[in-house]
């Protein structure tokens, strides 16, 4: 008799299938890894100090789709980390792989405690749901060991603070005409023109305009006041050449493009390598054919360099310690805000280090040989970022033929009385006008005589070997220029890698 062999099931068969996750939980699930994803890129900025960029601009960067869930989750995250720190110690949960996947640790433990437990599909959701009970118990023991009877009071030390100030967007008019933005968004909101920055347009307050379609697709920006001002300062004509020393993320970058109607040239300059990527999206989404990105220092260029040769306008944002965006920026909710180090010794020293490089990037601003106008500008509240630096290259700017010029002759608040021709300086305050800028125009007088001794390197000279140089020829000076700034210390200052970025 025949004997047939059962058909044994396939392996795929004989596994169980995984279930689909539903739209909630596909969210969810994504939600959760991208704000971790933004989560790691802010704490490890806090930790060292140098942020990549700000919480909301990470967010709100094109890679991030759920941008509002995402901003929710990293905001109540951070809000809530203290206490989620001393729960997981207190729990003793965590094994090495998940020690390596903190931050989105961090993420689900707020939603698990919390949040809303909408979905907790995912490896290390369903390893966290699990000791669900041990960290409840962790954070009620917390609670007895602060003497305390509510979450409320936990976080009292750690809540956002109302930052009430209007909504402004700037109209890209690369794209759209201010008019024609008007009658789009007053379809939604109460909208004016702004009485001070052409193109900039005032919303109440908490408008959320992420999701509007001319935000989308570049035809307006969202943009402070103050910010809004800087390329504004500048002023450059159409047909200019002009550098934008620091651009990144891009918004002064596309700005200074708008206002040269798309005529000349921007060169976009940025060292970051993580940022450069953010200003590439930028200058894409502003749709300006006239700027070139470029991944290099800005301290590397040589300004006799036929590419930077021909500049004649050059906006200076250079990095600063972004105090007079503090609230904007969120920065209250970053563990070195809760812990008090904006006020310490080592805040102290990374000022002075800012300053010493605002100073060096000032100074080589000053060099290139056609420039005319020069805007040097910080989001800080400090005056050694600010008034300081001026202060301390007005000499070498007079030697240039630079002198300090107006911006806005008609805003009221000006620069601290601590040197001469603080009245041409502008300041905006971080309290009365929601944001803390600073701005310092340098233009060039026409025919001035520009002195080419009087560089950054005689500073240390005494005044009668100053004016020893003055006197003599060109010829004679070349002679004894200090080593220092002699061509192999030139050759290597310039010979350092400069890309030009692909915006395709």
């Amino acid at each position: 008799m025949a004997r047939f062999k059962a058909k044994q099931p396939s392996s795929g068969a004989a596994e169980k299938k995984k279930p689909r996750m539903s739209n909630a939980e596909r969210s969810a699930y994504f939600s959760r890894r991208e704000a971790a994803k933004v989560l790691r890129s802010v704490l490890q900025g806090d930790a060292h100090r140098r942020a990549v960029a700000s919480i909301k601009s990470l967010v709100y960067s094109p890679s991030i789709k759920n941008k509002k869930a995402t901003f929710a989750l990293v905001c109540q995250t951070l809000k809530h980390l203290p206490i989620i720190k001393d729960v997981l110690e207190g729990a003793n949960i965590l094994n090495s792989r998940w020690k390596r996947q903190v931050e989105l640790v961090y993420i689900i433990t707020y939603d698990i405690l919390f949040g809303q437990e909408i979905s907790f599909v995912g490896e290390a959701e369903k390893f966290l749901l699990q000791r669900k009970a041990s960290l409840q118990s962790a954070l009620a023991r917390l609670l007895v060991r602060k003497k305390m009877k509510r979450i409320e009071d936990l976080l009292d030390h750690y809540q956002t603070p109302d930052v009430s100030k209007p909504r402004y967007v700037r109209v890209n008019t690369l794209k759209l005409d201010v008019d024609s933005a008007l009658i789009e968004l007053r379809k939604q909101y109460m909208v004016e023109k702004d009485d001070l920055v052409p193109d900039l347009l005032k919303l109440p307050p908490k408008c959320d305009l992420h999701d509007h379609p001319l935000v989308m697709n570049g035809s307006v920006f969202m943009q402070g006041k103050a910010s809004s001002m800087v390329a504004a300062a500048l002023d450059p004509e159409p047909g200019w050449e002009v550098l934008d020393a620091c651009a990144a993320p891009g918004n002064k970058t596309v700005h200074l493009a708008a206002l040269m109607r798309g005529k000349g040239k921007v060169i976009a300059c940025e060292l970051n390598k993580e940022r450069i990527k953010r200003l590439a999206d930028t200058v894409r989404l502003s749709g300006a054919c006239n700027i070139e990105v470029f991944h290099s220092d800005f301290l590397s260029l040589d300004p006799k360099d036929p590419p930077y040769s021909k500049v004649r306008a050059i906006l200076l944002d250079p990095s600063c310690s972004g105090s007079g965006t503090v609230a904007e920026r969120l920065d209250h909710l970053l563990p070195s805000h809760a812990a008090g180090l904006s006020a310490n010794v080592d805040e102290t020293e990374r000022l002075t280090k800012l300053a010493s490089f605002q100073k060096k990037a000032l100074t080589h601003a000053l060099c290139f040989p056609q420039a005319e106008r020069i805007v040097y500008s910080t989001c800080s509240i400090h005056q050694i970022e600010n008034e300081d630096v001026v202060k301390s290259i007005l000499p070498l700017a007079a030697s240039h033929g630079f002198r300090l010029a107006t911006p806005f002759p008609q805003w009221h608040r000006r620069g601290l009385p601590v040197l001469e021709g603080f009245e041409h300086l502008l300041r905006t305050d971080p309290v009365e006008d929601k944001e803390g800028f600073f701005i310092a125009l340098f233009i060039k007088e026409e025919g001035s005589v520009i002195h080419p001794l009087l560089s950054p390197d005689s500073s240390h000279l005494s005044r009668v070997e100053r004016t020893k140089r003055k006197n003599l020829s060109k010829k004679e000076a070349r002679i004894i220029m200090p080593t220092l700034f002699g061509g192999m210390f030139k050759m290597f200052l310039y010979s350092k890698p400069c890309f030009r970025v692909n915006l395709k």
